[in-house]
């Protein structure tokens, strides 16, 4: 099974959205992309671009989308019956300790997935989802799951251990898994490429910062801590997730109020981190807001920094070296603020950031640090689609062998 010149289709199914990319391979040519958003609301949308000579021309329209079945027709009829698809790659966000890579899609992994559904119950069914209406929609057509979590599966067991009773452990698989892992794999390669060392000799903190944020310490070009634990709420401050806190926090907040574990549960992941603290989850409002002189902002920014700061200090300590730092992420590309005050007093670290360059990042890989400085500090626009593409590739090249 090999696709040398494929049409790769790259879907990553969300709770209320679906992402899809149509990407040629080798070349890496975007054929068309879209979002389809607010499956479920009485009006869903569609934004769809499509290949027009080298441009993506776009198109905006509502569509009926109560459920994601309704969702993927809309989304295939869009791109075409006549839109040439030779392979799928789908996000999956939990792959436990099952899958240490991508994987082809069977009966098997189907039914790994499924039964992963118990620790990620708001991600992995309707990454089922998408990959049942493809496989219905194409049949015939090979497709991988490329998971979330499968670049940590290199942490040693001191990094993704918990100390907690060993039960936990053996009967209920309770360890750090971390998320984000196809996000921070793209951009450490090409961190590794941008300043001229090899992947596999490289060391590298890369931080992923958006709406849910998450930091990685990178050895040797594999991931040996990060910040996510077995759950996506541990680590640093996020739009609605807490991150850190005291564990005992939740049963005092549980006893004192009478509530039950469904509203922990959603004041930990929906209502807390920048909403929270200042009431919105949107960092851009939060800038705005600190600006203005509003002092709710100005201590969840702080806080938010604060904690990234901590962590890139920790994964310092942890690597010994630093040859980048990398920022990526919608808040980690666009936001020179944050990536000011997150680096602000690391400069005997060898961390130390041009401010020229930190405010006028253009393009798909920007460099920020003091030419200087030790570690170097580089802004690079993340694509996930295109790791996943890459990454599916790869496993059907290697079936073919």
């Amino acid at each position: 099974m090999t696709i040398p010149n494929g049409n790769i289709l790259v879907i990553n199914s969300g709770s209320s959205s679906i992402k899809y990319r149509l990407i040629a391979l080798p070349q890496e040519q975007v054929l068309a992309d879209g979002l389809l958003e607010r499956i479920g609301e009485q009006e869903s949308r569609i934004i769809h671009r499509a290949d027009d000579s080298g441009r993506l021309n776009e198109i905006k329209q509502s569509v009926i989308a109560a459920d994601h079945h309704q969702a993927f027709k809309a989304v295939f009829e869009i791109l075409g019956e006549n839109c040439s698809v030779d392979a799928i790659g789908h996000r999956v966000v939990h792959g436990g300790d099952r899958f240490s890579g991508p994987a082809l899609v069977d009966d098997d992994t189907i039914a790994s997935m499924r039964a992963l559904c118990r620790i990620a119950p708001l991600h992995n069914p309707v990454n089922l989802l998408g990959i049942e209406s493809c496989l219905a929609h194409f049949p015939g057509v090979p497709q991988v799951a490329v998971f979330d979590t499968a670049f940590h599966q290199t942490m040693p067991p001191h990094a993704y251990r918990y100390a907690i009773p060993e039960t936990w452990y053996s009967d209920y698989g309770i360890r750090r898994f971390g998320f984000h892992g196809t996000s921070h794999h793209y951009v450490a390669r090409r961190a590794a490429e941008f300043i001229g060392k090899p992947f596999d000799r490289s060391h590298l903190i890369t931080l992923h910062l958006g709406n849910g944020a998450s930091a990685t310490a990178i050895a040797n070009g594999r991931s040996v801590d990060t910040s996510m634990g077995f759950t996506p709420l541990e680590g640093l401050v996020m739009g609605t997730r807490s991150g850190d806190l005291d564990p005992a926090i939740p049963l005092f907040v549980e006893q004192t109020e009478n509530t039950d574990t469904d509203a922990i549960d959603r004041a930990l992941n929906r209502e807390s981190g920048l909403k929270g603290l200042c009431g919105t989850n949107d960092l851009r409002t939060v800038l705005e807001q600190t600006n203005a002189g509003d002092e709710r902002a100005r201590l969840a920014l702080d806080l938010y920094c604060y904690r990234i700061k901590k962590y890139i200090g920790a994964y310092y300590a942890v690597l010994g070296e630093v040859d980048a730092l990398v920022f990526t992420g919608g808040v980690g590309e666009n936001a020179a603020e944050v990536r000011r005050l997150a680096c602000e007093g690391l400069s005997r670290l060898g961390i130390a950031i041009d401010e020229a360059a930190n405010s006028d990042v253009t393009g798909a890989i920007a460099e920020i640090g003091l030419a200087e400085s030790r570690t170097r500090i580089l802004v690079i626009k993340t694509d996930e689609e295109l790791q996943i593409a890459r990454e599916a590739m790869a496993v059907l090249d290697k079936d073919h062998a």
